[in-house]
C-alpha cells in the first residue's frame, strides 16, 4: 500500500506526543532548493524554509558535498575529548563575521535554545550577577531558562508552572501597536526602580527582529539607546540572532545594521544549511569567564555540522547571497504591497532584508488582530501548493522565510497564490 499524508498522520498521532505541533498535515519525501515533494508526489513551493533554517535552500549541492566528504573522515569524537579542525576553522570565521571591533571567541553547540542558555551562563559568570531582562513578544527557545525569557505563555509554557526566576520583562518597542522607544526604555527603568537594581542584572537579551513575536525590526536609534544603557550599568547586551542570522536580513548578522555591537551574539538555524548547529560568539574576555569544563556538550559542534556551516559561508560569498537577500526582500515586499492596496485588512507589510511579514487586521481602520484570516490564508495557500507560516503574539502575521536561492519565477508564483488567497477571503 502506498504511503499517504493521511495514513502517516494517523501513525504520527499514535506514536508522537500531541505537544509536538505540526502546522501542515503533510509529510515530505524529497526537497530541492525552494520546493518540496510530499509522499503523494505533490510539489509545493516552500516559503517557510524550515523556519529560517534553509537560507541556502534544501540540499544545496556544495553543502551536500561538504557533508559527504566529512562522512568519509570522522562523524563524531566529542570536541572536548578529541578536537578537529572544522570546529576551530568555523569559530575563526564566525569571529570575523559577528559585528564588534574587539577580540572574539566562539562556542559551538547544537540548538538555538542551547545557545541562549549558554549566553546567559556566560553573562552571569562574566558579571557576577544573576538577573536577565527580556522583552514582551520575544522568543528565545523551549528549554526551561529560555521559556522564562520567551514572552509568550501559550503554547510554549502553558501548563508547566512557573518558569525560572530572576527574569524581568520590558516592553518591546512597536510603534504600530503604540509602544514607542521612550516607552520601552522607560519600562527598563521601571524594572530598575521596582524589581531589581542594575547591579543585579547580568544581561539584556533582544532579537534585532522579533521572530515569533511578529517579525518586528528594532530601530537603530533604539538599539543605540539600549547599548548606552547597558554600558552605563555594566550590563551585557545579548543579541539573539538565531532567526535573523546567516543573511536573512540582508547582512550576515542583523546587528550590522544597528550601529552598535552586542557583547554576546547567539546564532543557529541557517548557519549550517539544515544540519543542527548553533553557537555563542562574544568578547573574548567574557567568553573566557567560565572555567574549562563549564561549556560544551556531547554533540556540540559536530564535525558534520561544522563542515556544512563552512560550506554555507562559502556559498554566501560565491553566490553573493547577501545581495540576493536584499533583492528577494525588495521583490516580495513590492508584490505584497500591491496585494495590500487591494485588501484593506492587510494593515502592514514590513521587512528587514528578506525577513518579511504581513500583518492582518479586522479592517482598514482597525488594529484588532485577525488571526482567523491569517489561518485561512495559510490553509488556502497550502491547498494551492504554497507553504506559509504565521506568527505574532496574536497569530495575525504571515511570515515569509523563502530560501534566498529561490528563482524570481518561483517568488512571483508564490505571490500570485497569496493574492488569490486574500481575494477568496472577500
Amino acid at each position: 500500500m502506498s504511503k499517504t499524508n493521511e495514513s502517516l498522520m494517523q501513525r504520527r498521532v499514535a506514536a508522537v506526543p500531541r505537544g509536538v505541533g505540526q502546522i501542515h498535515p503533510i509529510f515530505v519525501d524529497t526537497a530541492k532548493n525552494a520546493t518540496v515533494i510530499d509522499v503523494e508526489g505533490r510539489e509545493l513551493i516552500d516559503f517557510a524554509g524550515g523556519i529560517a533554517v534553509l537560507n541556502t535552500g534544501h540540499l544545496h549541492p556544495k553543502v551536500v558535498a561538504a557533508v559527504q566528504e566529512q562522512l568519509t573522515k570522522v562523524s563524531h569524537t566529542c570536541f572536548q575529548v578529541l578536537a578537529y579542525e572544522p570546529y576551530v576553522e568555523l569559530c575563526e570565521k564566525i569571529n570575523k563575521l559577528v559585528p564588534g571591533d574587539f577580540d572574539k571567541k566562539t562556542l559551538l553547540v547544537t540548538t538555538g535554545s542551547e545557545a541562549v542558555e549558554n549566553a546567559v551562563k556566560i553573562a552571569r559568570a562574566a558579571t557576577g550577577r544573576a538577573g536577565v531582562i527580556a522583552f514582551t513578544g520575544g522568543y528565545h527557545g523551549r528549554t526551561m531558562m529560555t521559556l522564562g525569557l520567551t514572552g509568550k505563555v501559550v503554547p510554549y509554557s502553558a501548563g508547566m508552572g512557573l518558569m525560572p526566576g530572576g527574569i524581568f520583562r520590558a516592553l518591546f518597542p512597536n510603534e504600530l501597536h503604540g509602544v514607542s522607544i521612550d516607552d520601552s526604555i522607560a519600562s527598563i527603568e521601571r524594572i530598575f526602580k521596582n524589581d531589581a537594581e542594575p547591579r543585579d542584572i547580568a544581561a539584556i537579551i533582544i532579537e534585532p527582529v522579533q521572530g515569533e513575536g511578529g517579525f518586528i525590526p528594532v530601530t537603530k536609534p533604539f538599539m543605540q539607546r539600549l547599548r548606552a544603557l547597558c554600558d552605563q550599568h555594566g550590563i551585557l547586551l545579548i543579541a539573539d540572532e538565531v532567526q535573523t542570522g546567516a543573511g536573512r536580513t540582508g547582512t550576515f548578522f542583523a546587528m550590522e545594521q544597528m550601529g552598535v555591537a552586542p557583547d554576546l551574539t547567539t546564532f543557529a538555524k541557517s548557519i549550517a544549511g539544515g544540519f543542527p548547529l548553533a553557537g555563542v560568539c562574544g568578547k573574548a574576555e567574557y567568553m573566557d569567564a567560565i572555567a574549562p569544563g563549564g561549556l560544551g556538550g556531547t554533540y556540540a559542534g559536530s564535525p558534520i555540522a561544522c563542515a556544512a556551516a563552512l560550506a554555507v559561508i562559502e556559498v554566501f560569498e560565491e553566490e553573493k547571497l547577501l545581495d540576493r537577500s536584499k533583492a528577494v526582500g525588495e521583490r516580495l515586499v513590492a508584490g505584497l504591497k500591491q496585494i495590500q492596496a487591494k485588501h484593506p485588512i492587510i494593515g502592514d507589510v514590513r521587512a528587514l532584508g528578506s525577513m518579511i511579514a504581513v500583518e492582518v487586521f479586522e479592517g482598514k481602520d482597525s488594529h484588532a488582530p485577525n488571526a482567523a484570516a491569517v489561518n485561512q490564508v495559510v490553509a488556502k495557500a497550502r491547498d494551492k501548493g504554497l507553504i506559509l507560516l504565521s506568527c505574532g503574539t496574536y497569530g495575525n502575521v504571515l511570515r515569509i522565510l523563502v530560501p534566498l536561492t529561490a528563482e524570481d519565477a518561483l517568488l512571483d508564483k508564490g505571490l500570485a497564490i497569496i493574492e488569490e488567497c486574500f481575494a477568496e477571503l472577500a
